[in-house]
């Protein structure tokens, strides 16, 4: 099963198409307002995310029955596809893996999918449900409570088909979220070995990963292959620590990542990206680190900030795919932050705006031509 989008929006670029592929776990987002007292019942915490266990799972069928509710394709890495294509708007930029199940959720996550321009290459499981993600949203904090299903199920095998070897084999960039490494660090170093001409990137994407022992273990194996690497303030500080860093100063942390030896064929220099919230972004590479500061935002106009540093990521992306330079970039993934949190859960299917990467202003026109996009 797998769904080509065109969008009318879009401009073709045939230089573009398939440049940027996610490897990662597909869910349906099922996202709505709720008070404090949902909230309170399911015993949750906002700005967090859990696995749901059985106590949770009458959740998904309470969303569902609310007015409000919104359905949108989900998963950390789908996510930052998204963003990322909503940026380049050029059809068929960006391209996802992943495993769904035969069910009424995956029509609704393909057609999501469609809608927002990514091509989706899925391995179906038919006696498995497709992966979902309830997301409480109250007073701009949102609480994530995930249910992997299917996505878990993601096997070696999809990757290595002859019709699926061309989408990530010809990708400028492969990026994956860390989560993938619950699971499937069969699949993540099948790509980190096999990548070699490509720029591999990785999220850190929780705390977790670099605590519980097998899940460091995994974490460690993949890192000489990562090329770039991305994570919050929080993610950094549990990295250092896992690493042995002896500091929690996370512009030191990315400065000693940044200097970790390479496994890779080619010799590329390793740039560490760490967000610190409204504050600052950190990139840092071969040993040395630059702070760059977050434009300042009205705090009026957060609706909520479910799903910022996925879109970080998809916007600073964006920008790397045609060559622009770090400083560029960043801004573009502020742009994108600031853009998904003055928006309801990551639906963007209704932002016509149009990014000019020169200076980071909006063009109102979707169909500017190609060069004009580019600041050319």
């Amino acid at each position: 099963m797998q769904s080509q989008s065109k969008s009318s929006t879009e401009i073709v670029d045939s230089e573009l198409r398939g440049r940027l592929v996610g490897v990662g776990h597909p869910l349906l987002d099922i996202s709505c307002e709720v008070d404090r007292k949902m909230v309170m019942k399911y015993n949750l915490r906002m700005n967090d995310t859990i696995m749901a266990e059985e106590r949770h799972k009458p959740i998904y069928s309470e969303l569902k029955s609310r007015k409000n509710v919104k359905y949108i394709a989900g998963g950390s890495t789908l996510n930052t596809m998204r963003v990322a294509q909503w940026m380049i708007r050029s059809q068929g930029a960006t391209s996802f893996i992943g495993c769904i199940g035969n069910d009424s959720c995956a029509k609704k996550l393909i057609s999501c999918a469609k809608k927002d321009g990514v091509d989706t290459y899925f391995q179906v499981e038919k006696d498995t449900s497709t992966g979902k993600c309830a997301c409480l949203i109250v007073d701009k904090e949102r609480s994530l409570v995930t249910d992997l299903q299917a996505a878990r199920k993601y096997r070696l095998e999809h990757l290595k088909q002859p019709k699926i070897i061309p989408v990530w084999s010809k990708a400028k960039i492969i990026y994956i979220s860390g989560f993938m490494l619950n699971g499937n660090l069969e699949t993540v170093m099948y790509l980190a070995k096999h990548c070699s001409q490509t720029e591999f990137c990785m999220n850190l994407s929780a705390p977790f990963l670099m605590v519980v022992p097998h899940l460091q273990n995994a974490v460690k194996r993949v890192l000489p292959y990562i090329d770039i690497l991305f994570g919050n303030e929080v993610e950094a500080k549990a990295f250092g620590l896992m690493m042995g860093y002896k500091t929690d100063n996370i512009t030191e942390i990315a400065a000693s990542a940044s200097s970790e030896k390479s496994a890779r064929k080619t010799e590329r220099s390793k740039t560490v990206i760490f967000t610190k919230g409204a504050e600052c972004t950190i990139v840092a590479k071969d040993g040395n680190a630059e702070r760059y500061q977050v434009p300042t935002l009205d705090y009026k106009k957060i609706v909520d900030t479910n799903g910022a540093g996925d879109a970080f990521v998809g916007g600073f992306l964006s920008q790397l795919i045609e060559g622009y330079p770090t400083e560029i970039c960043v801004k573009a993934g502020h742009f994108a932050a600031q853009t998904i949190i003055q928006t309801s859960g990551t639906d963007l299917s209704h932002n016509n705006q149009s990014y000019f990467p020169k200076n980071a202003t909006l063009l109102q026109d979707p169909k500017a031509e190609l060069n004009i996009k580019r600041g050319k």
